[in-house]
């Protein structure tokens, strides 16, 4: 059976170009799937009820890479997730089919370019650390060192390994610094609650 995932960052932009593939291709209008919302997002609802209805040999289509994946290493986890189930899944723009030679070819090559490029980042990392002398050293870490690993952390491209590496620090030391979901939602909701209080005086 034929799906269709579309997704667009803004309400502003317009979902017509990924509609018109999907009319093309005579996908059901029940098995379109779309959602507005930026790909940054992790949670996107539309993309997780599709996922609950597919079933081993079910096709999705999609206009391009970009609609699917938040980053590189995000849409190999996407696209591995569909060979897993036993998926087919085509990309438009880019011309990709994962069920053909060529398509498994095109996964294996975007594979060994994400950790290649997850490995420069380290490498780049740990070379800046070290000409600015902060390599090694038991010093407490800075703010803007503790913001820089809890991005690293929030993005989720990174390994708790890499992450030490990267943020130099053991991984006692990570765990100490680092916050939880809750933790953030409680400090955004103690600074509402300051503020309507101060408000108020």
């Amino acid at each position: 059976m034929k799906f269709g995932y579309g997704r667009v960052s803004t309400t502003q932009q317009n979902m017509d170009r990924q509609i018109d593939l999907f009319d093309r291709l005579e996908i059901p209008k029940d098995n379109i799937y779309v959602e507005k919302l930026s790909g940054t997002i992790k949670n996107r609802p539309e993309l997780t009820k599709l996922k609950s209805t597919l079933r081993q040999g079910d096709e999705v289509y999609i206009e391009s890479y970009s609609r699917l994946g938040r980053s590189l290493k995000n849409l190999l986890e996407e696209i591995e997730w569909f060979n897993d189930k036993g998926i087919r899944l085509v990309s438009d723009k880019e011309n990709f089919d994962n069920s053909t030679s060529s398509g498994k070819l095109m996964l294996n090559i975007m594979l060994s370019f994400c950790q290649f490029e997850r490995d420069l980042i380290v490498e780049r990392t740990l070379e800046g650390r070290r000409s600015r002398g902060r390599y090694g050293g038991r010093k407490s870490k800075t703010q803007k060192e503790i913001d820089f690993v809890q991005k690293l952390y929030d993005s989720k491209d990174y390994s708790i390994q890499e992450i030490c590496q990267m943020g130099n620090m053991s991984e006692k030391t990570l765990r100490k610094y680092l916050k939880s979901d809750k933790e953030k939602d409680n400090e955004i909701v103690k600074h509402i609650e300051e503020g309507l209080s101060n408000g108020n005086n």
